[in-house]
């Protein structure tokens, strides 16, 4: 089984959401309109809008999708949703997870 490392600091820097990438790198860089974007991953404009503008998530779906869009794989895609999930979460929760007791199995 995995051991956890825990880092001692949360980084201070918000790390980006996925949409931002889409908006200001990928979707500029390969010369496609949004709608175009949406039409070739088929999936609605408003669903892409709504991830570039960092208000939805990019799901395991979106990922696969983005994926295979852009030839780079979903993985980086759900690895860019979770730490951007992750880091949102750990400070909204911050007071409520600093009372919970770390407990260690004997």
């Amino acid at each position: 089984m995995a051991r956890e490392y825990k880092i001692k600091t949360l980084p201070k820097m918000r790390p980006p959401h996925p949409g931002s990438l889409l908006k200001l790198d990928i979707v500029p860089a390969l010369g496609v309109s949004v709608v175009q974007a949406a039409r070739e991953l088929g999936v609605s404009r408003q669903l892409m809008h709504g991830i570039m503008a960092e208000k939805l998530p990019v799901s395991a779906e979106m990922a696969v999708r983005l994926g295979k869009w852009c030839g780079n794989g979903a993985a980086i895609w759900i690895a860019l949703q979770r730490d951007y999930d992750l880091w949102e979460a750990e400070r909204k929760l911050a007071k409520k997870i600093a009372a919970i007791p770390t407990r260690a199995a004997a």
